[in-house]
């Protein structure tokens, strides 16, 4: 099975996401790669970056679309709520820096 140029480029992308965006849970942070969420953001994020159509608005619709189980799966979350101003304003720097090196 080969890597197809697109899946190396979603990795990079979700490793730095990873790295570097997390959420805020009674002020412990938890970064999206301990949380296993890193890859689904950069899945979804990755095409409007590859159609050259980063837009804010759409990048909030992505992250209230995904729901976070909390308490074993008994309530879920939308990453949107769980994600400091901060950190989605570095997710825009971070996804706007990576269009550029496309």
């Amino acid at each position: 099975m080969s890597i197809s140029p697109t899946s190396e480029a979603i990795e990079a992308l979700a490793a730095e996401i990873g790295d570097k965006i997390y959420i805020d849970v009674a002020k412990w942070h938890l970064r999206l790669d301990d949380a296993h969420l890193h890859t689904v953001l950069a899945d979804r994020l990755y095409p409007m970056l590859a159609e050259n159509g980063l837009n804010e608005d759409q990048v909030v619709q992505v992250l209230q679309n995904i729901p976070v189980k909390l308490g074993g799966g008994r309530r879920e979350i939308p990453l949107s709520d769980l994600l400091p101003m901060q950190c989605q304003m570095q997710l825009m720097d971070i996804l706007e820096e990576f269009q550029k090196q496309m």
